[in-house]
């Protein structure tokens, strides 16, 4: 695969205003299989590190995913000497480079290919099953106990925070998380690292939604970033005048309601005096 070859498919992954290059340095380094260069908008690949195709295109796409994030920046601050710093790797970085990845194996320019391994395959099912399903729901039932557990201690006058710290000697935090856990329904076959953003969401239909989308394949940090992203999204949307003339409008409406049932009743009273 020649370097025009691979900027055609990383253009029709996801397009670009900003120009950009694709070197292969003919290369190997034990270092990086590649890297950006913010100022010359250059992606260099050390294709000698790749075996095959496959391994090549992954490696383009996280570099094409520092350029498309330089681009945003450049829009964002309107300065094009805007300086990116191509060595952080962000939440957001993860999500966006996760979301181009989709793409390329949606367009057949990659493939992540562990299912056609068998031996892979039946690992993968294991592990699944016995120790992510496994471990999640032991964590649900070990955050019932410490619920119990705190219910005793507070029945026998002791801190619970004494309790946690030199009797079980577990992290406070820890010991919240796997308490929220075992507080809601969550999906053990998602493992109990996932499970606890899922029960840190506070609606039920928002843990419901979350939990989908590990449930659909998304990793931790894209749901995270999705998450950040609706939160963004909503306080954006509070701040809009004409939601916030609404919200008023609604709060009104009750108040004014709730005042005529009272005149109502205030009246009636009166009347019978």
């Amino acid at each position: 695969m020649d370097n025009a070859r691979i900027k055609e498919i990383l253009l029709d992954i996801a397009p670009t205003e900003l120009d950009f290059t694709v070197t292969q340095t003919g290369k190997e380094s034990k270092r990086v299989n590649g890297f950006y260069m913010p100022d010359t908008h250059e992606i260099f690949l050390h294709n000698k590190n790749f075996k095959t195709e496959n391994q090549l295109v992954y490696t383009a796409v996280h570099e094409y995913t520092h350029h498309l994030n330089a681009e945003e920046l450049i829009k964002t601050t309107g300065n094009p000497n805007t300086t990116y710093n191509a060595k952080v790797h962000s939440q957001q970085f993860w999500a966006k480079f996760n979301e181009l990845l989709l793409i390329a194996e949606e367009k057949g320019y990659y493939k992540l290919e562990w299912e056609s391994n068998a031996e892979l395959k039946e690992l993968t099912e294991k592990i699944r099953r016995e120790y992510l399903e496994a471990n999640g729901r032991l964590m649900q039932e070990f955050g019932k106990l410490l619920m119990k557990a705190h219910e005793l201690c507070e029945q026998s006058n002791i801190r619970y925070e004494d309790y946690i710290d030199r009797v079980l000697c577990l992290p406070r935090n820890t010991a919240k998380d796997i308490t929220k856990v075992g507080a809601v329904p969550v999906n053990p076959a998602i493992g109990f690292e996932n499970m606890k953003i899922v029960a840190s969401v506070r609606k039920k239909d928002d843990r419901a939604e979350v939990e989908k989308e590990f449930l659909d394949g998304k990793g931790p940090v894209t749901v995270r970033e999705l998450m950040r992203q609706k939160s963004q999204s909503a306080k954006q949307s509070e701040n809009d005048p004409r939601t916030k003339l609404e919200k008023e409008k609604n709060r009104l409406e009750k108040t004014i309601e709730q005042l005529s049932k009272r005149l109502e009743f205030v009246e009636e009273s009166l009347a019978n005096m």
